[in-house]
């Protein structure tokens, strides 16, 4: 389904529908049918009773439109929705109706219904992972001797490649990922305790059934119910913050390269993307907008859910009821970033005639360091700095190239021949081992082996 206006720039239709109204209160229902399918394998509660339960457990037999004003007077979406559930059961047979909802409690509802909702949004935020690095990986590759302006405090400066600024944002993408599906397999747990999490209404056989349900519904089957410890939660919310300031990071320098002035990468346009309602002439980055605003939203709910884990007891007051919306929005912010960086760098159009001539532009004050390296065993480093800084002067303010500039002072030319000093802008000759560095980048996070 696609998403709600307001919702438009914080999500994909994909993860809109995980979090629609009627996959929340599928999701909901299939802990009911699970569990019920669990419990009459154990003997506890009538085989037909659970074929009832099940058969009943369809969100589309559902209204769910007047159910959020009841999620909100029950301060939980369990007592609703067990209610909705005891009532269509009890329209097929009577008797099965009593064993709905046997021997659990409301937040074991809700538990497991969001971490099958984070189960689902897995895979699509994987897909879009995937497509990304890919992209970074091949962008890399055929950028690997692109030379362009280093950029340090916006400042013009030595030269590295666009094959290892991309290379960075990969390697910075795949750690993320590494995290994110760690803490993602950690919480994917099934969340099953009743009363006080002890599962007393069950006797001796709440092991047994909570083991069943966690393989019925593909869950990973917890030591003890976790009512209150939302670590895991938290160590996925947490890694979703971390991978979209990374993505963050990415689309604010594309956004930056995109500037007119710079104009060294674009992204893609077409279909309404990165137009302007009065100015045709413009090219907005709006995968880099859409991810920006997912890295200045996430953080903030990433800090309301750590604010909320000291929780009470072996049940809490008001922490988890604050999860569901939190935690949908950091999932599905993350997705939107996720799935506008993909297309950007699918689409990317780069530049290394541009990035060559602003490199040109600088005359040549970026290879300031150069020579100061070259002149500083002779002459001491602060004497080195300080005549780079007098020649880079007027090199900026006479609009003379800098090697023309020192190739006047006689200090200079004693120790630097001529030849070095024509070559001084030639920025191959000045990238150190950017190009190791960008390989090795590229094998730590899998996309290619450092070559030897």
């Amino acid at each position: 389904m696609p998403p709600r206006l307001i919702d438009s720039l914080t999500t994909t239709a994909p993860l809109a529908e995980i979090f629609s109204d009627e996959s929340v209160l599928q999701a909901l229902l299939d802990f009911e049918a699970a569990l019920a399918r669990a419990e009459a394998r154990a003997g506890i509660i009538p085989q037909a009773a659970a074929d009832a339960i099940v058969s009943a457990a369809n969100a589309a037999a559902f209204d769910t439109a007047p159910m959020a004003a009841e999620f909100l007077r029950a301060g939980t979406p369990g007592i609703p929705v067990v209610k909705a559930l005891t009532a269509k059961v009890r329209a097929a047979d009577e008797h099965a109706a009593r064993f709905v909802h046997w021997g659990a409690t409301s937040q074991d509802v809700a538990d497991t219904a969001l971490v099958l909702l984070l189960k689902r949004s897995h895979p699509i935020l994987s897909a879009d992972l995937a497509r990304l690095e890919n992209a970074l990986a091949a962008l890399s590759e055929k950028h690997r001797e692109s030379v362009m302006l280093g950029r340090t405090l916006l400042q013009a400066a030595p030269p590295v490649t666009f094959g290892l600024k991309v290379a960075g944002w990969l390697a910075a993408i795949r750690r993320s990922r590494a995290r994110f599906d760690s803490a993602c397999a950690e919480a994917l747990v099934l969340q099953f305790g009743g009363a006080s999490a002890t599962l007393a209404a069950l006797g001796d056989k709440g092991i047994e059934v909570g083991s069943a349900i966690a393989q019925d519904l593909r869950l990973a089957d917890p030591d003890a119910p976790w009512h209150a410890h939302r670590d895991r939660l938290a160590a996925l919310v947490v890694s979703c913050g971390v991978l979209t300031g990374c993505l963050g990071k990415m689309a604010r320098d594309l956004a930056l390269l995109m500037q007119g002035e710079v104009a060294e990468a674009a992204e893609p346009v077409g279909d309404g993307r990165g137009g302007s309602s009065t100015m045709p002439q413009k090219r907005n980055p709006i995968g880099s907008a859409v991810a920006l605003a997912a890295a200045n939203r996430v953080p903030g709910l990433v800090a309301s859910f750590l604010a909320g884990m000291p929780q009470e007891h072996e049940r809490g007051v008001g922490g988890w009821q604050a999860e569901w919306s939190t935690i949908s929005g950091v999932i599905q912010a993350t997705g939107a970033a996720l799935a506008s960086m993909a297309e950007a760098a699918e689409g990317l159009d780069v530049n290394p005639t541009q990035m060559r001539e602003n490199i040109a532009a600088a005359n040549g004050t970026v290879f300031a360091e150069r020579v100061a390296m070259l002149l500083a065993p002779t002459l001491g480093r602060d004497r080195a700095h300080e005549m780079l800084q007098e020649a880079a002067r007027r090199s900026e303010l006479q609009q003379r190239k800098l090697g023309d500039v020192l190739a006047e002072n006689p200090e200079v030319t004693q120790l630097i021949d001529s030849a070095t000093l024509r070559d001084l802008e030639t920025p191959e000759s000045y990238l150190g081992v950017a190009e190791k560095f960008r390989q090795r980048l590229l094998a730590s996070s899998g996309a290619q082996k450092e070559d030897k």
